[in-house]
Protein backbone atom coordinates (compact mmCIF):
# COMPACT_ATOMS: atom_id res chain seq x y z
CA UNK A 1 0.00 0.00 0.00
CA UNK A 2 1.26 3.39 -0.40
CA UNK A 3 3.42 4.86 1.83
CA UNK A 4 2.50 8.09 2.98
CA UNK A 5 3.25 10.04 5.70
CA UNK A 6 1.66 11.03 8.92
CA UNK A 7 1.83 14.61 8.43
CA UNK A 8 0.54 13.80 5.04
CA UNK A 9 -2.74 12.71 6.81
CA UNK A 10 -2.87 15.33 9.11
CA UNK A 11 -2.70 17.80 6.81
CA UNK A 12 -5.50 16.49 5.12
CA UNK A 13 -7.45 15.74 8.50
CA UNK A 14 -6.69 19.84 9.39
CA UNK A 15 -8.13 20.86 6.06
CA UNK A 16 -11.13 19.15 6.67
CA UNK A 17 -11.69 19.98 10.33
CA UNK A 18 -11.33 23.93 9.33
CA UNK A 19 -13.59 23.47 6.07
CA UNK A 20 -16.29 21.36 7.98
CA UNK A 21 -16.80 24.17 10.85
CA UNK A 22 -16.64 27.00 8.08
CA UNK A 23 -19.83 25.07 6.63
CA UNK A 24 -20.86 24.26 10.29
CA UNK A 25 -21.13 28.26 10.63
CA UNK A 26 -22.19 28.94 7.56
CA UNK A 27 -24.90 26.32 7.33
CA UNK A 28 -26.31 27.08 10.63
CA UNK A 29 -26.85 30.61 9.91
CA UNK A 30 -28.43 29.98 7.13
CA UNK A 31 -30.67 27.46 7.92
CA UNK A 32 -31.30 29.54 10.90
CA UNK A 33 -32.59 32.27 8.52
CA UNK A 34 -34.13 30.30 5.87
CA UNK A 35 -36.28 27.81 7.92
CA UNK A 36 -34.91 24.51 5.77
CA UNK A 37 -34.65 22.11 7.29
CA UNK A 38 -32.69 20.07 4.43
CA UNK A 39 -30.32 23.11 5.30
CA UNK A 40 -30.56 22.11 9.09
CA UNK A 41 -29.84 18.64 8.45
CA UNK A 42 -26.73 19.74 6.61
CA UNK A 43 -25.62 22.13 9.62
CA UNK A 44 -25.86 18.56 12.15
CA UNK A 45 -23.73 16.83 9.46
CA UNK A 46 -21.15 19.35 9.26
CA UNK A 47 -21.57 19.42 12.85
CA UNK A 48 -20.56 16.04 13.54
CA UNK A 49 -17.86 15.58 10.38
CA UNK A 50 -16.23 18.84 12.14
CA UNK A 51 -15.97 16.28 16.00
CA UNK A 52 -15.23 13.52 13.88
CA UNK A 53 -11.93 14.88 12.93
CA UNK A 54 -11.32 15.70 16.08
CA UNK A 55 -11.46 12.12 16.95
CA UNK A 56 -9.33 11.61 13.25
CA UNK A 57 -6.58 14.05 15.20
CA UNK A 58 -6.54 12.08 18.74
CA UNK A 59 -6.40 8.71 16.49
CA UNK A 60 -3.00 9.91 14.60
CA UNK A 61 -1.52 11.59 17.70
CA UNK A 62 -2.24 8.05 20.51
CA UNK A 63 -1.26 5.57 17.85
CA UNK A 64 1.92 7.15 16.74
CA UNK A 65 3.17 6.33 20.38
CA UNK A 66 6.31 4.21 20.80
CA UNK A 67 5.88 0.59 22.10
CA UNK A 68 6.00 0.16 25.56
CA UNK A 69 6.00 -2.82 27.94
CA UNK A 70 2.46 -3.15 28.46
CA UNK A 71 1.99 -2.79 24.70
CA UNK A 72 5.26 -4.39 22.93
CA UNK A 73 3.55 -4.08 19.35
CA UNK A 74 2.71 -0.09 19.58
CA UNK A 75 -0.47 1.45 19.85
CA UNK A 76 -1.09 1.56 16.07
CA UNK A 77 -4.60 0.08 16.03
CA UNK A 78 -5.59 2.99 18.52
CA UNK A 79 -6.32 4.53 14.59
CA UNK A 80 -8.78 2.07 14.17
CA UNK A 81 -10.85 2.22 17.65
CA UNK A 82 -11.18 6.40 17.37
CA UNK A 83 -12.12 6.07 13.75
CA UNK A 84 -14.92 3.88 14.76
CA UNK A 85 -15.71 6.33 17.04
CA UNK A 86 -15.91 8.74 14.40
CA UNK A 87 -18.48 6.34 12.12
CA UNK A 88 -20.77 6.45 15.20
CA UNK A 89 -20.50 9.98 15.19
CA UNK A 90 -21.81 10.40 12.17
CA UNK A 91 -24.91 8.51 12.67
CA UNK A 92 -25.80 10.00 16.05
CA UNK A 93 -24.74 13.43 15.26
CA UNK A 94 -25.92 13.67 11.37
CA UNK A 95 -28.21 11.08 10.65
CA UNK A 96 -30.20 11.17 13.33
CA UNK A 97 -30.56 14.82 13.34
CA UNK A 98 -31.62 14.84 9.68
CA UNK A 99 -34.64 11.77 10.01
CA UNK A 100 -35.31 14.38 13.66
CA UNK A 101 -35.54 17.11 10.98
CA UNK A 102 -37.67 15.81 8.18
CA UNK A 103 -40.34 14.66 10.32
CA UNK A 104 -41.02 17.42 11.63
CA UNK A 105 -41.05 19.27 8.57
CA UNK A 106 -43.64 16.71 7.64
CA UNK A 107 -45.97 17.69 10.38
CA UNK A 108 -45.13 21.46 10.41
CA UNK A 109 -46.74 24.06 8.39
CA UNK A 110 -43.91 26.44 8.32
CA UNK A 111 -44.27 28.68 4.96
CA UNK A 112 -40.47 29.82 3.52
CA UNK A 113 -39.83 33.26 2.35
CA UNK A 114 -38.25 33.94 -1.08
CA UNK A 115 -35.50 35.58 0.98
CA UNK A 116 -35.09 32.29 2.61
CA UNK A 117 -34.88 30.46 -0.45
CA UNK A 118 -32.12 32.87 -1.26
CA UNK A 119 -30.46 32.58 1.53
CA UNK A 120 -30.49 28.56 1.38
CA UNK A 121 -28.74 28.43 -2.14
CA UNK A 122 -25.69 31.08 -0.94
CA UNK A 123 -25.15 29.35 1.69
CA UNK A 124 -25.33 25.70 0.12
CA UNK A 125 -22.88 27.57 -2.81
CA UNK A 126 -20.09 28.50 0.19
CA UNK A 127 -20.54 25.09 1.64
CA UNK A 128 -19.82 23.24 -1.82
CA UNK A 129 -16.63 24.81 -2.31
CA UNK A 130 -15.60 24.52 1.19
CA UNK A 131 -16.38 20.86 1.00
CA UNK A 132 -14.93 20.74 -2.54
CA UNK A 133 -11.84 22.27 -1.27
CA UNK A 134 -11.62 19.18 1.48
CA UNK A 135 -12.50 16.50 -0.93
CA UNK A 136 -10.16 17.37 -3.47
CA UNK A 137 -7.00 17.09 -1.23
CA UNK A 138 -8.40 13.85 0.13
CA UNK A 139 -8.90 12.22 -3.38
CA UNK A 140 -5.37 13.72 -4.41
CA UNK A 141 -3.62 11.93 -1.60
CA UNK A 142 -5.89 9.30 -2.15
CA UNK A 143 -5.48 8.52 -5.61
CA UNK A 144 -1.59 8.80 -5.12
CA UNK A 145 -1.44 6.06 -2.76
CA UNK A 146 -3.46 3.82 -4.88
CA UNK A 147 -1.09 4.50 -7.90
CA UNK A 148 1.71 3.58 -5.53
CA UNK A 149 -0.27 0.49 -4.56
CA UNK A 150 -0.90 -0.12 -8.20
CA UNK A 151 -4.82 -0.23 -7.52
CA UNK A 152 -7.57 1.62 -8.96
CA UNK A 153 -9.25 4.67 -6.73
CA UNK A 154 -12.09 2.93 -5.10
CA UNK A 155 -10.52 -0.64 -4.98
CA UNK A 156 -7.79 0.98 -2.57
CA UNK A 157 -10.47 3.14 -0.70
CA UNK A 158 -12.30 -0.10 0.07
CA UNK A 159 -9.25 -2.49 1.26
CA UNK A 160 -6.99 0.51 2.48
CA UNK A 161 -6.23 0.34 6.11
CA UNK A 162 -5.69 4.09 6.79
CA UNK A 163 -9.24 4.65 8.11
CA UNK A 164 -8.10 8.49 8.80
CA UNK A 165 -8.08 9.31 4.93
CA UNK A 166 -10.56 6.74 4.10
CA UNK A 167 -13.36 8.15 6.58
CA UNK A 168 -12.52 11.49 5.72
CA UNK A 169 -13.13 11.55 1.85
CA UNK A 170 -16.48 9.07 2.85
CA UNK A 171 -17.44 12.21 4.77
CA UNK A 172 -16.50 15.18 2.34
CA UNK A 173 -18.26 12.68 -0.61
CA UNK A 174 -21.01 12.59 1.75
CA UNK A 175 -21.21 16.13 2.23
CA UNK A 176 -21.18 17.04 -1.33
CA UNK A 177 -24.13 14.13 -2.10
CA UNK A 178 -25.56 15.70 0.69
CA UNK A 179 -25.74 19.33 -0.41
CA UNK A 180 -26.63 18.26 -4.15
CA UNK A 181 -29.79 16.72 -2.30
CA UNK A 182 -30.43 19.37 -0.23
CA UNK A 183 -30.16 21.88 -3.30
CA UNK A 184 -32.68 19.69 -5.23
CA UNK A 185 -34.72 19.39 -2.21
CA UNK A 186 -35.20 23.10 -1.47
CA UNK A 187 -35.65 24.03 -5.48
CA UNK A 188 -38.37 22.06 -5.83
CA UNK A 189 -39.92 23.34 -2.90
CA UNK A 190 -39.63 26.79 -4.09
CA UNK A 191 -41.15 25.53 -7.37
CA UNK A 192 -43.96 23.57 -6.15
CA UNK A 193 -44.56 25.70 -2.39
CA UNK A 194 -44.59 22.36 -1.18
CA UNK A 195 -42.62 22.06 1.42
CA UNK A 196 -42.38 17.92 1.57
CA UNK A 197 -39.48 17.96 -0.78
CA UNK A 198 -37.21 20.22 1.87
CA UNK A 199 -38.44 17.44 4.02
CA UNK A 200 -37.61 14.52 1.69
CA UNK A 201 -34.59 16.24 1.20
CA UNK A 202 -33.92 16.16 5.08
CA UNK A 203 -34.57 12.61 5.10
CA UNK A 204 -32.30 11.14 2.58
CA UNK A 205 -29.33 12.58 3.41
CA UNK A 206 -30.27 10.87 7.11
CA UNK A 207 -30.18 7.68 5.29
CA UNK A 208 -27.06 9.00 3.27
CA UNK A 209 -24.93 9.60 6.68
CA UNK A 210 -26.80 6.23 7.68
CA UNK A 211 -25.31 4.41 5.15
CA UNK A 212 -21.31 6.23 5.44
CA UNK A 213 -21.52 5.73 9.21
CA UNK A 214 -22.66 1.69 8.58
CA UNK A 215 -19.51 1.51 5.87
CA UNK A 216 -16.71 2.91 8.12
CA UNK A 217 -17.82 1.11 11.26
CA UNK A 218 -18.09 -2.41 9.42
CA UNK A 219 -14.58 -1.45 8.09
CA UNK A 220 -13.02 -0.20 11.42
CA UNK A 221 -14.24 -3.29 13.32
CA UNK A 222 -12.87 -5.63 10.97
CA UNK A 223 -9.44 -4.16 11.78
CA UNK A 224 -10.06 -3.97 15.71
CA UNK A 225 -10.72 -7.17 15.83
CA UNK A 226 -7.74 -8.99 13.61
CA UNK A 227 -8.19 -8.50 10.14
CA UNK A 228 -5.21 -10.06 7.96
CA UNK A 229 -3.31 -9.19 5.35
CA UNK A 230 -4.91 -9.18 1.86
CA UNK A 231 -5.17 -12.65 0.00
CA UNK A 232 -2.48 -11.44 -2.84
CA UNK A 233 0.05 -10.28 -0.44
CA UNK A 234 -0.46 -13.82 2.01
CA UNK A 235 -0.32 -15.60 -1.85
CA UNK A 236 2.88 -13.31 -2.22
CA UNK A 237 4.36 -14.09 1.33
CA UNK A 238 3.94 -18.03 0.80
CA UNK A 239 5.17 -18.12 -2.88
CA UNK A 240 8.23 -16.37 -1.39
CA UNK A 241 9.16 -18.92 1.36
CA UNK A 242 8.25 -21.88 -0.55
CA UNK A 243 11.17 -20.49 -3.21
CA UNK A 244 13.88 -20.94 -0.40
CA UNK A 245 16.42 -24.20 -0.80
CA UNK A 246 16.11 -24.68 2.71
CA UNK A 247 12.20 -24.93 3.52
CA UNK A 248 10.40 -28.31 2.69
CA UNK A 249 7.06 -26.66 3.36
CA UNK A 250 5.19 -23.69 4.55
CA UNK A 251 2.79 -25.01 7.23
CA UNK A 252 0.95 -22.68 8.55
CA UNK A 253 1.01 -18.68 7.33
CA UNK A 254 -1.10 -16.21 9.87
CA UNK A 255 -0.61 -12.49 9.12
CA UNK A 256 -2.64 -9.44 11.07
CA UNK A 257 -2.52 -5.81 11.17
CA UNK A 258 -1.44 -4.07 14.00
CA UNK A 259 -1.44 -0.70 12.82
CA UNK A 260 -2.04 1.25 9.88
CA UNK A 261 0.07 -0.59 7.26
CA UNK A 262 2.15 -2.59 10.08
CA UNK A 263 1.51 -6.31 9.46
CA UNK A 264 2.29 -9.22 12.43
CA UNK A 265 3.55 -12.22 10.65
CA UNK A 266 3.93 -15.56 11.86
CA UNK A 267 5.57 -18.46 10.26
CA UNK A 268 5.43 -22.35 10.89
CA UNK A 269 7.92 -23.98 8.88
CA UNK A 270 9.03 -27.29 7.56
CA UNK A 271 13.10 -27.05 7.44
CA UNK A 272 15.24 -29.17 5.28
CA UNK A 273 16.60 -32.28 7.10
CA UNK A 274 20.80 -31.88 8.24
CA UNK A 275 20.45 -27.97 8.47
CA UNK A 276 23.05 -26.53 11.00
CA UNK A 277 22.23 -24.41 13.89
CA UNK A 278 24.25 -22.11 11.84
CA UNK A 279 22.10 -22.21 8.13
CA UNK A 280 19.21 -21.88 10.65
CA UNK A 281 20.20 -19.09 11.96
CA UNK A 282 21.02 -17.57 8.81
CA UNK A 283 18.16 -18.44 6.23
CA UNK A 284 15.46 -16.96 9.60
CA UNK A 285 17.45 -13.66 9.17
CA UNK A 286 17.28 -13.81 5.27
CA UNK A 287 13.49 -14.64 5.43
CA UNK A 288 12.85 -12.11 7.85
CA UNK A 289 14.99 -9.27 5.71
CA UNK A 290 13.28 -10.62 2.17
CA UNK A 291 9.73 -10.31 3.94
CA UNK A 292 10.55 -6.86 4.83
CA UNK A 293 11.89 -5.55 1.59
CA UNK A 294 9.18 -6.90 -0.31
CA UNK A 295 7.02 -6.52 2.02
CA UNK A 296 6.91 -3.14 3.38
CA UNK A 297 3.84 -3.32 5.80
CA UNK A 298 5.74 -6.35 7.77
CA UNK A 299 7.02 -5.04 10.93
CA UNK A 300 7.48 -8.23 12.90
CA UNK A 301 8.40 -11.22 11.86
CA UNK A 302 8.08 -14.75 13.84
CA UNK A 303 9.38 -17.89 12.80
CA UNK A 304 8.71 -21.81 14.23
CA UNK A 305 11.12 -24.60 12.86
CA UNK A 306 8.95 -27.55 13.11
CA UNK A 307 8.56 -30.94 11.41
CA UNK A 308 5.53 -32.02 9.88
CA UNK A 309 5.54 -34.93 11.93
CA UNK A 310 4.93 -33.22 14.80
CA UNK A 311 2.40 -30.96 13.45
CA UNK A 312 0.77 -32.83 10.59
CA UNK A 313 -1.04 -30.09 7.96
CA UNK A 314 -5.27 -30.76 7.78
Amino acid sequence: MGRSSGGESTGTVVLALSMNFLVFVCKGVGGFLSGSSALMSEAAHSLGDTMNQVFLLTAIKRSSRPADEQHPFGYGQERFFWSLIAAVGIFVAGAIFSFFQGYIALTTDEAETTFGFYVSYVTLAVALCAEGASLTKAVRQTRREAREAERGLIEYIRVSDDPTVKTVASEDTAAVIGIVIAFVGIGLHQLTRNPVFDALASILIGVLLSYVAYALGRDNMGLLIGESAEPRVREGMREQLEGYSEIDKVLELYTIRIGTRELLVAVRLDLAENLSSDQVEEVSGRIDRDLRERFPDVKQVFLDATSTEEHPVT
